[in-house]
């Protein structure tokens, strides 16, 4: 379970670029990929972490599961100096990408990484975390709960568990952009909904739960502290790394949806990552990104 992460689907942060079935992916070539997008979305994860910095100001130990490439790791290890960081991932590729970019960025001897699948992998921790961040990898867990409880069991009395689950679907375009049909990306969300059901789903050892994320952390024996959602506004006209971001994540969104979806809305996507056509996101003056996503946190009690 390669996270930093995912596919392609309704959250669109470094972790939805991939297809959900890991098995014939290239991680050492959708690395770069991966950073890029993480790094487009910065902003977002460091207001998380000055939110999280209120309530953990010293903790001795980070653990990122599922860090992928390890952009938002480093971020944690910027934002806490006085903390180790542990990245958690089920791709090697993309953890030497994350410990190259810790001793790029000068974090490298209070850097660590750990490869393994989740939840089990955690147990080889050398000890417990002060705080535990696990940005979209719960739900690649067939039981979320037993997932939960799991992660909690990794924490020192008094940590932290964030997780960074829900939010709303990005936007990249106006409802009516001129093209095809308005609505467009709507009707994308729909889609997206349906197959994220079904993955979830097909995961083995799937559970149905209701996503009352303070009821569930609190059913994995922690005291639920609190959810806030952080924004990403990268208003019009876009730069060109964000144009390229869109083109790739309309791209995908063409590739793997295009059976699903009606033969007017693969035209209009055949436009929107058309390099020469004006009407593409990569000529048009009114592409944006704005993205929310949600922090759920709670405290193993002491």
């Amino acid at each position: 379970m390669a996270h930093e992460h995912d596919e392609k689907h309704a959250h669109h942060d470094e972790k939805y670029t991939r297809h959900h079935d890991h098995t014939d992916i290239d991680w050492a070539v959708m690395g770069p990929l991966l950073e890029t997008q993480a790094e487009l979305f910065a902003p977002l994860y460091e207001r998380a972490m000055a939110w999280l910095a209120k309530e953990r100001t010293d903790p001795g130990l980070i653990v990122d599961v599922g860090s992928g490439p390890g952009v938002v790791a480093c971020l944690f290890a910027e934002t806490f100096p006085g903390a180790r960081v542990v990245a958690v991932d089920g791709s090697g590729p993309l953890l030497e990408r994350a410990r190259a970019r810790a001793d790029r960025l000068g974090y490298g001897d209070r850097f660590g990484t750990l490869t393994g699948e989740l939840p089990d992998v955690l147990g080889e921790l050398e000890y417990p975390a002060d705080l535990l961040w696990a940005s979209r990898s719960l739900h690649h867990l067939g039981d979320q709960r037993a997932g939960l409880a799991a992660f909690g069991q990794r924490l020192a009395p008094g940590g932290t568990l964030a997780i960074m689950e829900g939010g709303l679907p990005s936007r990249f375009l106006p409802r009516d952009f001129g093209i095809g049909r308005p609505g467009l990306e709507a009707r994308i969300d729909a889609i997206e909904a349906e197959w994220f059901a079904q993955m979830r789903a097909d995961l083995p050892g799937a559970v149905t739960e209701t996503e009352d994320w303070s009821a569930l952390l609190t059913s994995a024996g922690l005291k639920y502290t609190g959810s806030r959602s952080f924004l990403l506004d990268l208003p019009a006209p876009a730069p060109d790394r964000v144009r390229a971001y869109v083109a790739t994540w309309l791209t995908r969104v063409r590739d793997v949806y295009g059976d699903v979806l009606g033969a007017e809305d693969r035209a209009t996507l055949d436009r929107l990552v058309d390099p020469q056509d004006p009407a593409g996101v990569h000529r048009r003056a009114d592409v944006f990104v704005l993205a929310a996503h949600t922090v759920h946190t709670a405290v193993r009690p002491v």
